[in-house]
């Protein structure tokens, strides 16, 4: 065994990632691709999750790839009556890990660290069972400021118990990390005490910087007419809103032969998905723009030229990226995200970007350089980038831009990049001492499930 063997053998981590719903969505593609990454750089992983569905989720996660695992699915419902999602999360995540100890899965396993995400609940019941492990993990954005219906006190009596837990449990993770510094900030806010620790990290999602080879029929996309492109889910709080009000501000010779694409992830059944729908047709309507709703990826070929908006629902992966190649600006529209993926995505497929200029978009969008920031309350400035887009830069200064974008995202935000800083992070925690003891944690986690019980003695009396 050479001496490089013998380094890198030493260096090898066991990581076991503990995730509540492995399926699609900006948190899943994640963590598969720290998952990934961090295999790929010689770790063996394993993916615990309470629910995997073979038809709804990333194709490294059913392939083989991964070594995905369901456990703590046999109990708990994921929600009771389409309520009290939080406590069902709570009880499943427990679930799952009282699972893989007992059947010494966990034993078995012995892993070095834990990658824990969206829910720290059973995190004092993973320092209890495994003290040696160490325990990363990953708050995508603080849970009691997702947690929708505040308005109600009844509503908010009832969280309180949950936001509190989610605050302390948190305590007993050995490194936290955030997607953004965006994140961070409002992170010490929520949390002053979280403020103080130095194991508050930032790691910023990426995206597949690899080329893939796709077939095509080699007709561009719209016979090669110039649009604009919005892609995001038909959610109020991602104001798409604001990108068909900036569209309509153009002149009418400014529009000639243009079109505004807004494509994004719709459900049916998601009453929110189509009401806001609705509500953006009749937006695009009362500003006398035509529009037309497209439903499957076999017919968004086919609208007509004179179509000034077409809606794009559930776009498919190939379309996406036909889109992200054709498109000559992304408008990237949400206040305040928390990260946002889409203009790296558009980035690296050479598309400048428009955003607001809050948020994590302003860690990625260079201004000027791969793109433009501008207030989500001034219409008027978006609507003079779409202009200038369309009919003032010069193909010498769209291509300058089209090149800085790629090579921002290839040099800071592709899986090579994201997997080196966990693996770093990770060496760091294993490094680190470790003080935490058992008799500190059993008291207040026999509490909190004493606080369990009790909330879930009232939902089912509720339902009786």
């Amino acid at each position: 065994m050479t001496d490089n063997t013998k380094a890198k053998k030493a260096q090898s981590k066991t990581i076991v990632f503990l995730h509540p719903d492995l399926g699609i969505g900006g948190a899943e593609r994640l963590v598969v691709d720290a998952a990934v990454g961090l295999q790929n750089r010689g770790h063996k992983v394993v993916v615990f999750t309470s629910h995997c569905d073979p038809a709804h989720c990333f194709d490294e996660a059913r392939d083989g790839t991964l070594d995905v695992r369901v456990r703590g699915n046999t109990i708990v419902p994921p929600s009771i009556l389409s309520r009290f999602s939080i406590l069902c999360a709570i009880l499943r995540q427990l679930h799952l890990i009282i699972q893989i100890y007992l059947t010494s899965e966990l034993k078995q396993l012995n892993p070095d660290i834990y990658f824990v995400d969206q829910l720290s609940a059973g995190l004092p019941l993973l320092q209890l069972l495994h003290p040696n492990g160490r325990i990363f993990f990953y708050c995508h954005f603080p849970d009691l400021l997702l947690a929708q219906g505040r308005q109600k006190w009844w509503k908010r009596a009832y969280r309180i118990p949950f936001d509190m837990w989610e605050h302390w449990s948190m305590m007993f993770a050995d490194t936290i990390a955030v997607n953004s510094n965006f994140t961070k900030g409002v992170v010490r806010r929520t949390w002053p005490a979280l403020a103080r620790r130095k194991d508050l990290q930032t790691v910023y999602p990426c995206v597949d910087t690899n080329p893939k080879d796709r077939e095509s029929d080699g007709v561009p996309l719209w016979r090669g007419m110039r649009f604009l492109l919005s892609i995001n889910r038909f959610e109020r709080k991602k104001d798409i809103a604001l990108a068909i009000k900036a569209f309509a501000g153009l002149s009418k010779e400014g529009r000639k032969g243009v079109r505004l694409a807004v494509a994004g992830g719709y459900d049916p059944r998601v009453a929110e998905n189509v009401s806001y729908h609705r509500e953006l047709v009749e937006l695009a309507e009362s500003l006398g723009l035509s529009n037309m709703t497209v439903k499957t990826p076999s017919t968004a070929q086919a609208v007509p030229a004179d179509v000034e908006v077409v809606f794009l629902q559930n776009v498919a992966n190939v379309l996406k990226e036909m889109l992200l190649s054709s498109a000559r600006l992304l408008v990237y529209t949400p206040s305040n995200e928390h990260f946002g993926i889409v203009p790296l995505e558009a980035m690296l497929a050479g598309v400048p970007v428009l955003a607001a200029n809050t948020g994590g978009p302003t860690e990625t969008v260079v201004e000027g350089e791969t793109g433009w920031l501008r207030s989500p309350d001034a219409v008027q400035e978006w609507t003079d980038v779409m202009d200038r887009v369309l009919n003032q830069i010069s193909p010498a200064d769209l291509a300058k831009m089209s090149h800085e974008g790629v090579a921002r995202v290839k040099n800071g935000f592709g899986g090579v990049q994201m997997a080196e800083r966990l693996d770093s992070i990770l060496d760091d925690m294993l490094r680190a001492h470790k003080s935490r003891s058992k008799r500190a944690v059993l008291l207040p986690f026999m509490g909190f499930l004493g606080v369990i019980a009790a909330a879930l003695a009232v939902v089912l009396q509720v339902l009786r």
